[in-house]
């Protein structure tokens, strides 16, 4: 079992700027404290957890809330978030909000009344009761989409961009009437992969406003967004779908509509799952670093933790569109 001088001397530090990297303390030069934690992890050491966080009069759980834990991308930041947070001996606590500020404010409630030493959240659409986090003083991270009117630490992928790329693509390949399938109004991602995909038909000088659908982030919602849109007299020959839940969805109105991805109707859809590469033809996609989302949010929740007076902070990841048979002719 690796000892905290073991961490020292694979991250070419001291024990002692080890143990206070570990323990989230700001005095640490942060270049020193990435390495320190990353030689944790690599080495897979173990601190004393219930010990220290006795010495420090604190919970040992953070808590997560998702908006959709049937959805890979959010398991993945999961993964990252937990994986960080273990290398610090601190748990984490998975709360699926499935988009209903209701159920997140009764997990916000939970983390309130269990005292958890942070919160990292994808807040539905008004998150209200995050703000209580907020006010009290409780650490907090954001991640895939901003609080609503909150300064925190926020973790997002530039999908306005990506969106806008993976029209470019449709459009390149020769797709005439692109369609846009994507999430709810007043949800950050949603929003953004539409305007994404507006910015593309505008350079391209295309119209879109018959080809749009907006519906739940679900396969069941795409089908019949999907189905509604083929069954137009002027039905597009290409589709932006905005996840890989709805992306099953389009796929089965395709098949009922007797047509096939590609050759009659060229599909994107955002997320790389493990299906994409298996279905025929394989599925494009706009690959989002999800689990790097995590180990991000989680880090900075932990430097929010030791410093709750710092400056709020906003990263912005970049996402890779990855060209496969769906969105070639």
């Amino acid at each position: 079992m690796a000892t905290i001088s073991d961490v020292a001397a694979r991250a070419g530090v001291s024990t002692a700027t080890v143990s206070r990297a570990l323990n989230g303390k700001s005095t640490v030069d942060p270049t020193l404290a990435a390495r320190a934690l990353e030689a944790a992890r690599e080495l897979g050491y173990q601190p004393n957890g219930p010990a220290r966080n006795l010495r420090r009069q604190e919970a040992a759980v953070v808590a997560l809330i998702i908006s959709d834990v049937e959805n890979p991308f959010f398991t993945a930041i999961a993964r990252g978030v937990e994986d960080v947070a273990h290398t610090v001996g601190l748990s984490v606590v998975l709360c699926n909000s499935d988009e209903d500020a209701e159920k997140e404010r009764r997990y916000v409630d939970v983390a309130i009344q269990e005292r958890a030493a942070g919160v990292i959240v994808s807040p539905t659409a008004t998150a209200t009761s995050v703000h209580a986090l907020v006010q009290r003083g409780t650490p907090v991270v954001a991640v895939d989409r901003p609080l609503p009117d909150r300064e925190t630490d926020t973790v997002l992928v530039d999908t306005r961009a990506a969106a806008r790329q993976a029209t470019t693509h449709l459009i390149e390949q020769g797709y005439a009437r692109v369609g846009c399938v994507t999430g709810p109004p007043g949800v950050r991602t949603a929003d953004d992969r539409l305007a994404g995909y507006r910015d593309a038909l505008k350079a391209g000088k295309r119209g879109s406003a018959r080809l749009v659908r907006r519906t739940e982030f679900k396969s069941a919602g795409a089908e019949k967004a999907a189905t509604d849109l083929l069954g137009q007299d002027d039905r597009p020959d290409a589709l932006l779908v905005a996840n890989s839940a709805m992306a099953m969805g389009v796929l089965t109105a395709l098949r009922s509509h007797g047509l096939r991805a590609g050759r009659d109707v060229g599909i994107v859809a955002f997320d790389d799952v493990p299906w994409a590469g298996l279905v025929d033809p394989p599925l494009t996609v706009v690959t989002q670093p999800a689990y790097e989302i995590g180990t991000v949010a989680a880090q900075l929740l932990l430097a929010r933790m030791a410093d709750n007076t710092r400056a709020a902070t906003t990263t912005t990841l970049g996402a890779r569109l990855i060209e496969r048979g769906s969105s070639h002719r």
